[in-house]
C-alpha cells in the first residue's frame, strides 16, 4: 500500500495495490497487521456506504463529539468524489486548514482522517458512491456540523457551475466562528 501523508499532518491518502488480470483486479483495502507496522492504531468497528444520485452533492462538513469521536477511512466504491478533511483541533497550528482529495473508483485512493477533523464531500458524478469506515459506533446525538461553505474555511469544492445538493441540517449548520471544538490538539 502507498501511503502519503497530506499537509495536515496525521492525515494521509492511502492507496492500496491492486492485482489485475484479464478479470478485473483485487485489492486489500485495509490490513490492520500492515496498518500496524505503518504506526497507525484504529480499530474499526463500522462500515457505511452511500450513494448520491447527482453531481454537486455536498455531505459536510460533519464530525461526532467525544467521547464516540470518530476516524473515519474513506473510499469511492463508484463514481468520483472531492473528499475533504479540516483540523479542528483547539490549539493546533493548522486549525481550520483544509485538505482536499478526489477519490473515485479508477484511482482507488483512500483518506484516512482521525479524529479530531471535520469530515466532507462533493460528488463530481452520477450515482456515486462513498463507502467508510468508523472507529466509533454513530451516536446521532453527538453528531455534529459546520456549513460546508464556512468563509473562514475557504473551501474550493471544485463544483464550477452546480449548485450544491445540500441536506436541511448541512444548509443551516454554524460557521467554524459560533463553534466551539471539543477537541484539543495534543503534540
Amino acid at each position: 500500500m502507498k501511503i502519503k501523508e497530506t499537509k495536515l499532518p496525521g492525515i494521509f491518502v492511502l492507496t492500496p495495490h491492486r492485482f489485475s488480470d484479464a478479470r478485473g483486479f483485487f485489492s486489500e483495502s485495509w490490513s490492520q497487521r500492515a496498518a500496524a507496522e505503518q504506526g497507525f492504531d484504529f480499530k474499526w468497528v463500522q462500515d457505511n456506504h452511500s450513494m448520491s444520485r447527482q453531481p454537486g452533492t455536498v455531505r459536510g462538513l460533519h464530525f461526532q463529539s467525544p467521547p464516540h469521536a470518530q476516524a473515519k477511512l474513506v473510499r469511492c466504491g463508484r463514481g468520483v468524489l472531492f473528499d475533504v478533511a479540516v483540523d479542528i483541533r483547539r490549539g493546533s497550528p493548522t486549525y481550520g486548514q483544509w485538505v482536499g482529495e478526489q477519490l473515485s473508483f479508477e484511482n482507488g485512493k483512500q483518506l484516512l482522517i482521525p479524529a479530531g477533523f471535520l469530515h466532507g464531500f462533493a460528488t463530481q458524478a452520477p450515482n456515486t458512491e462513498i463507502i467508510y469506515k468508523c472507529s466509533d459506533y454513530y451516536a446521532p446525538d453527538l453528531d455534529r456540523g459546520i456549513r460546508f461553505d464556512c468563509l473562514q474555511i475557504g473551501i474550493d469544492w471544485g463544483l464550477g457551475n452546480l449548485e450544491p445538493i445540500l441536506s436541511k441540517k448541512d444548509a443551516t449548520a454554524p460557521s467554524l466562528a459560533d463553534f466551539h471544538s471539543p477537541f484539543v490538539y495534543e503534540e
